[in-house]
This record gives C-alpha cells, sequence and structure tokens, in this order.
C-alpha cells in the first residue's frame, strides 16, 4: 500500500514537471507575448487628452531669447558748455554700460535624449542673441542654434544633458480633417506648458507668415483651430495618439481660431540632417512655378492639366529661372511646364517641391517637360539650397 503511494507520488511528480517544463517553454512565450501585445496595443490606441499632455509636456519646452541691451540713465547737462553763464539744464539719456536682458521666447519639443530640441526659425532667428531652454522641471540649459532651414519656418538647438523626455514623431500625411488636435506651448511667453485643443480644420494651405523683420511663405501646412498665442510658436501640435503631427507656427491675426502648424513629416528631414551633418540642406533647382489645376488651364489656356508651370513673379526681382542655377544651366525656360521627375508626375497633390525633397544636392534628375506644344526630356544635376 505505501509502495503504491509512493509510486503514485513520484508519477505525479515527474509528470508535473514535464508539463511545468513544457509550461516554461510554451505557455511562458505565449503568455508574455500577449501581454507585450496589449502593452503594444495600449501605446497606439487614442488616449485621453489629459493622458496626451501628461506623456508629452516632460518634452515641450519654453525657449527664451535674451540680449545684451544698453543700460540708460537720465542727466541734466548744459547746452552752452559747464563754464557758460547761463544756468540752464536740459535732460538727455546717456549709456552706462549694456546688460543681458529677455527680449523674447517660444516653445519647443526634444526629439533626442541627447538633447536635439525642435522649434522654428523665427523664434531663434537674431544671430546676435543669446538663447536658454527652460525644460518642463524647471532646469535652465544655454541652448545652441545648430541649424537654421533655409526655405522652412525650423530650426534645431542642442542642450547639454543626457536621458531627457521625448515626445514621439507621427506621421503627418495620415492626418484628416476634423480629427482631434492639441496644442502645447509657452503661451504669451509667459504661462508654461499651456494646453489648447480643438481640430484639424484644414490641409495643404498656404500663407505668409511674419512679424518682428521676418517673413516666409510656407506652403502645405496644417490649419487649426486649437489657440496658438505669440510664445506657442514652435511647440508640438498632437493627435490622440501622443504623437506630434506639426509644429505650431502662426495665427491669423485678423480672425479667430485660425493657427497653422508645419507638418512634422517636413521637420523629420531636418532633424536627420543635423544628425548625420551637422545642417541642413536641400536640393536646389532654382524655378518659379505655379501648379496647373483644371482652372488654371483654363485660364491660362493650356494644353495639359497637370504639373508645374514656370512662371516669374509679381515683383521685378522675382524671375521664373534663378540666375545661374541647375534650371538655368540644364535650359529650363519661362512658361515650360515640368510634367514629370524621373517618372514621377507632378500634380497638386505630388507637388514639385515635395518630389524634389526625396532627393540631394549634387543628384542628376530627368525631367519631361511640356514646351510649345511637345514634351522633350532634359537631365539637370540638383544644386544646393544656400
Amino acid at each position: 500500500m505505501k509502495k503504491s503511494i509512493l509510486i503514485t507520488i513520484l508519477i505525479a511528480a515527474i509528470i508535473g514537471l514535464i508539463f511545468g517544463s513544457l509550461g516554461s517553454i510554451y505557455v511562458g512565450p505565449w503568455v508574455k507575448s500577449k501581454i507585450e501585445s496589449a502593452k503594444i496595443i495600449e501605446s497606439i490606441s487614442e488616449k485621453t487628452i489629459p493622458d496626451v499632455v501628461k506623456q508629452a509636456s516632460p518634452a515641450v519646452v519654453s525657449v527664451i531669447v535674451s540680449k545684451y541691451v544698453p543700460i540708460l540713465e537720465q542727466e541734466y547737462y548744459n547746452p552752452f558748455g559747464d563754464n557758460s553763464p547761463f544756468q540752464i539744464q536740459i535732460p538727455r539719456m546717456v549709456e552706462k554700460g549694456k546688460q543681458l536682458q529677455e527680449v523674447g521666447g517660444g516653445s519647443g519639443f526634444i526629439v533626442s535624449k541627447d538633447g536635439l530640441i525642435a522649434t522654428n526659425k523665427h523664434v531663434v532667428i537674431d544671430e546676435q542673441a543669446e538663447y536658454t531652454v527652460l525644460t518642463n522641471d524647471g532646469k535652465k540649459f544655454p541652448a545652441k542654434v545648430l541649424a537654421r532651414d533655409p526655405i522652412q519656418d525650423v530650426a534645431i538647438l542642442k542642450i547639454d544633458a543626457n536621458n531627457l523626455s521625448t515626445v514621439i514623431l507621427g506621421d503627418s500625411d495620415s492626418i484628416e480633417i476634423g480629427q482631434t488636435a492639441i496644442a502645447i506651448g509657452n503661451a504669451l511667453g509667459e504661462f508654461r506648458n499651456t494646453v489648447s485643443s480643438g481640430i484639424i480644420s484644414g490641409l495643404m494651405r498656404s500663407i505668409t507668415a511674419g512679424g518682428g523683420g521676418f517673413s516666409e511663405q510656407l506652403d502645405e501646412v496644417i490649419q487649426t483651430d486649437a489657440a496658438i498665442n505669440p510664445g506657442n510658436s514652435g511647440g508640438p501640435l498632437l493627435n490622440l495618439y501622443g504623437e506630434v503631427i506639426g509644429i505650431n507656427t502662426a495665427v491669423a491675426t485678423n480672425a479667430e481660431n485660425i493657427g497653422f502648424a508645419i507638418p512634422v513629416n517636413k521637420i523629420k528631414r531636418d532633424i536627420q540632417d543635423v544628425k548625420t551633418s551637422g545642417k541642413i540642406t536641400y536640393p536646389f533647382l532654382g524655378v518659379r512655378y505655379v501648379l496647373i489645376n483644371q482652372a488654371i488651364k483654363d485660364q491660362s489656356k493650356l494644353s495639359v492639366d497637370y504639373g508645374a508651370l514656370i512662371q516669374k513673379g509679381s515683383g521685378d526681382n522675382e524671375p521664373a529661372i534663378t540666375a545661374d542655377s541647375p534650371a538655368e544651366k540644364a535650359g529650363l525656360k519661362e512658361n515650360d511646364i515640368i510634367l514629370e521627375v524621373d517618372g514621377k508626375k507632378i500634380t497638386e497633390q505630388n507637388t514639385l517641391s515635395n518630389v524634389l525633397m526625396q532627393y540631394s544636392a549634387g543628384n542628376q534628375i530627368t525631367l519631361k517637360i511640356f514646351r510649345k506644344n511637345k514634351e522633350q526630356t532634359i537631365n539637370v544635376t540638383l544644386g544646393e539650397w544656400k
């Protein structure tokens, strides 16, 4: 009897050992994979606005602009000289040295753990100014401007820090009109990490943004009704996944709740350029153009309804072809229509600038053009935007 009980216990122990081993081999990884899958699903599912703010805020910074300005004091003097019999004293302002003073500010967001920060170019446009980054936890860091984008209102800063919180960069090509948008930034240069929310109101807008002596044409920007105020410039525009979909850039001053952001996919190139080469480079063709659609075709009595029509601008300094540019050297002319670049059709959705962004300075491309009712091809070696 005792012997049979011992045998039964031994058999049970062996079976338990076998199934325990099998469980650790098969069931364990299965459970682990299910847990990891649940974490992935949770990370890619939409969040509440407070959750998005909690996730992104540690990576949103304030950018402080400071300059040495004169210290002026009022004093009185005699315009006829100190030895004059006329005792007349006139006030005047006299410079008594200089002091570093805060003169402006904006926002930014951290894109790498070692301190790369994206912001607007107009926030750090003054090369004579000094810049300081104030992080969400109140720490201050001197900031160096690594690069200013020659075309877009984007700049990349660097602070000397490590293991920083970073934002998640989303895909601005996948956003839709009507989806929720969240803006975070240093509103009015005073209220850090101010949050506003709204929706994506429009896509592919073209605007002229300016202020403080800075003006720039911005194309294909995002329109949102999330409140964007002075000081918000350079802060992130986020979706409900907690991903950055744009960089807040401008607001329509003669309207309410019309703000604009540069799509994040345009910023990714700048970040990568700085990481690899320390500067931002763009391929340069050297043409001024208007994209053709049915309305342009009818208005200008063209033979095609797509492509980029090379035209001069309204000003005297806006030629159709830039002097000594790759376009001029290749023989492109005003009123030529660029139909394709290396077989890629140019349309309102697939613009010439977007296609050229797929190339680098020094690359040779083949253009299919339409000139005097005939198609022909031209080879062009792209230059570098200066």
